[in-house]
C-alpha cells in the first residue's frame, strides 16, 4: 500500500502538491487546473476551479495500480466538502484508526473537518474511480455575500468535535445536478459561470435536505418501508397511517411529510394503494 500526504493552503498549492505526490503534469488556465498523471502507480485526471468566492469543484477520474491512502491535513478556510462517487468505492476515515465509512456508486457523502486530526481518503488498486467534490469556505463574516449560507452550512454540518461526515443515497435531483455538471458544452467564462450557479444549486438543496434533524431519526423507517411495501400490503389490509398510529411512532401528519421530503412524491396515492 503506498502512502500520500496533501498539506492544504490555497487551490494552487494543493494541485502543486497532488502533481508532486503524483509525478503528473499539471495544466493551469486562470482559475482552471488539469491533473494528468501517467505514474508506475496510477492513470487518469483530477481537475479542478476556483472561483472567486474560493468556492471550488474538483473531479477525480483514476485508476490506481497498488491500494493508496491519501492524508489530507484540516483546510485552514474550514470548507464544507459535499462528495458524489460516479463510479467505483471512496472510503474514509479521521485518522489512520478512525472509523471507516465509505461512499459508493451513486452515493453521496458531506463532510467537515476543523480538528487537528487528518481525513484518510483510501482507494483500492485496478478499480476506476470517479467522484467529484464541492469545496465551500465558512471563514466568511456577515458581509460575506453568501454569509446567510455559510451560517447554515455551520448549523447543518459542524459540530463540537470537529469532525462531521455524512454519507447516503442522495434525491435523484440533486444526483441530476451532479450529472449537469459533466454536460456542460459551453466553453470559458460562460461555462464556468453555468458551474457555479450548478454548484450553488447542489450545496442549496443539502442544506434543504438536512435542515429537519427528525429526518435523520426516520431515515431507517422510511427506507425499511420503502424496501418491504409489497410484502406489507401481501399481509395486511391496514393503510400505511393505521399502521404508523397504531405503533404509537409519529401523529398522522408525521410520515406524509417525510415522505414527501425524502422522496419528493405525494403520499397518498401509495397510501390509498396500499389499503386498496
Amino acid at each position: 500500500m503506498k502512502k500520500l500526504y496533501l498539506n492544504t493552503g490555497g487551490f494552487n498549492a494543493i494541485f502543486n502538491n497532488l502533481k508532486d505526490s503524483f509525478n503528473a503534469e499539471l495544466i493551469t488556465n486562470n482559475n482552471e487546473y488539469n491533473l494528468i498523471i501517467k505514474s508506475k502507480w496510477a492513470k487518469g485526471t483530477i481537475s479542478g476551479v476556483c472561483f472567486e468566492n474560493k468556492m471550488s469543484h474538483m473531479h477525480f477520474d483514476l485508476v490506481f495500480n497498488e491500494d493508496i491512502t491519501l492524508s489530507v491535513e484540516a483546510f485552514k478556510s474550514a470548507p464544507i466538502l459535499f462528495a458524489y462517487c460516479e463510479n467505483g468505492n471512496l472510503a474514509h476515515s479521521f485518522g489512520a484508526n478512525g472509523e471507516k465509512k465509505s461512499i459508493k456508486k451513486n452515493q453521496t457523502g458531506v463532510l467537515s473537518n476543523t480538528s487537528v486530526i487528518n481525513s484518510v481518503l483510501y482507494f483500492e488498486s485496478h478499480k476506476h474511480i470517479q467522484f467529484s467534490l464541492i469545496g465551500m469556505p465558512t471563514t466568511g463574516g456577515e458581509g460575506d455575500q453568501n454569509f446567510e449560507m455559510i451560517t447554515q452550512l455551520k448549523k447543518r454540518f459542524m459540530n463540537e468535535s470537529g469532525n462531521y461526515i455524512y454519507t447516503g443515497s442522495e434525491s435523484l435531483k440533486v444526483i441530476q445536478k451532479w450529472q449537469e455538471l459533466k454536460t456542460l458544452p459551453q466553453q470559458g467564462i460562460v461555462r464556468n459561470l453555468i458551474k457555479k450557479l450548478i454548484l450553488k444549486e447542489i450545496i442549496e438543496m443539502e442544506i434543504a435536505q438536512h435542515s429537519y434533524n427528525y429526518m435523520s431519526t426516520f431515515d431507517p423507517i422510511v427506507n425499511l418501508a420503502a424496501r418491504q411495501i409489497n410484502e406489507i400490503k401481501r399481509i395486511s389490509h391496514m393503510n400505511i397511517s393505521e399502521v404508523i398510529n397504531a405503533a404509537g411512532l409519529a401523529s398522522r401528519h408525521y410520515l406524509p411529510r417525510i415522505f414527501k421530503e425524502k422522496y419528493h412524491l405525494s403520499y397518498k396515492p401509495f397510501n390509498q394503494k396500499l389499503a386498496s
